[in-house]
């Protein structure tokens, strides 16, 4: 895929406090490319887009930061062409 157009999708769990989990969803659904896809008192998965891994990798580490978020792991990541998915 070298020189070619890529699009990267990962998926996340985002661990969080319950008490925060309210805010938490709120500042993830107010972030570029990132979708929810399921969440319950203390865990939220998210689905990420990005044109380079260091964007998504970077996006975990900062959502890692924000408080009552005790984690942001990386579950999974496919790169495909943008040319194949229709960007």
């Amino acid at each position: 895929m070298t020189g070619e157009a890529t699009i990267h999708i990962s998926s996340a769990v985002v661990s969080v406090l319950p008490q925060h989990r309210d805010d938490v969803l709120q500042a993830l659904a107010a972030l570029p490319e990132v979708e929810i896809h399921q969440h319950d008192a203390r865990k939220i998965v998210i689905v990420m887009e990005a044109a380079e891994s260091g964007v998504l990798g970077g996006r975990l580490a900062e959502i890692a930061c924000w408080q009552g978020v005790l984690s942001a792991n990386m579950v999974f990541e496919q790169v495909e062409r943008s040319a194949d998915i229709g960007d």
